[in-house]
């Protein structure tokens, strides 16, 4: 189940596990498993990966980066076929997913004795890539009337929807705020104008669309599996360039 209506989808080279991830939402619909539970599956996935680095098992690291992939968007499948879209299961999954994106870096800082400032650096650019791309993914979805659980500007507190309690929502955005305002707050002042755009065609979300954590979970795999983790961490940081490339390519388009 798209977060699209079928006309404005793009190949999301991030989202590759999706149809693994149908099936496996689809095998929970009518169990007790919530979206939830499956959130804390992809965090466990996430720390058992990074123990696989420590030890050098990379194979093993890379399988179960993309599992963690793919466990990531099961939990919103299960939600939409349940019926059950929550603030609480939007907020947990992505400070989960920035907890994990940290602790990994940190392992590859540590298993390769590179530069910490680096590792930093690294981080901070991988998380301004994944914030343009969800700035204007999210941007398209309220275009097309698509998923809305996530919102274009997320700067005062949701209500909990049926099912959630508010308690929750308030305690988790407080933490998403402090966790993510800066990087929303970057990427906004950069391109203000994108929430007015009114072309974001196919090809141009596809390639924004290597921004996302898929697609970084899924090179940091490949690199370790090819002795290359040396170089992850400069890649990273490099790769962020692409940052004022796509959104110099945002304004040309509109």
């Amino acid at each position: 189940m798209s977060k699209l209506p079928r006309e404005n989808q793009f190949l999301d080279l991030s989202d590759y596990g999706r149809p693994i991830a149908n099936v496996i939402a689809k095998s929970l619909q009518n169990t007790a498993f919530t979206p939830i539970h499956v959130t804390f599956l992809f965090v466990a996935s996430g720390l058992i990966a990074v123990f696989c680095i420590l030890n050098e098992y990379y194979w093993a690291t890379a399988f179960f980066l993309v599992l963690k992939s793919i466990l990531d968007a099961a939990d919103g499948e299960l939600a939409r076929l349940k019926n059950t879209p929550s603030y609480t299961g939007r907020y947990l999954d992505s400070i989960s997913d920035m907890l994990l994106n940290l602790l990994i870096l940190m392992t590859i800082w540590y298993s390769t004795d590179g530069s910490i400032a680096y590792t930093i650096l690294a981080f901070l650019g991988l998380q301004l890539q994944g914030t343009l791309y969800n700035y204007y993914y999210v941007i398209l979805r309220n275009q097309h009337h698509g998923d809305t659980t996530s919102r274009v500007f997320e700067n005062e507190t949701p209500i909990a929807l049926k099912g959630e309690r508010q308690i929750h929502v308030n305690i988790l955005f407080r933490i998403y705020s402090l966790l993510y305002g800066a990087f929303d707050k970057i990427i906004y002042n950069m391109d203000k104008k994108a929430v007015e755009g009114t072309r974001m065609p196919n090809w141009f979300m596809t390639a924004v669309s290597t921004f996302g954590l898929g697609f970084q979970l899924l090179l940091i795999g490949t690199m370790l599996v090819m002795d290359l983790k040396q170089y992850i961490v400069p890649f990273f940081i490099g790769y962020s360039i692409f940052i004022l490339i796509f959104i110099a390519i945002r304004k040309l388009l509109n």
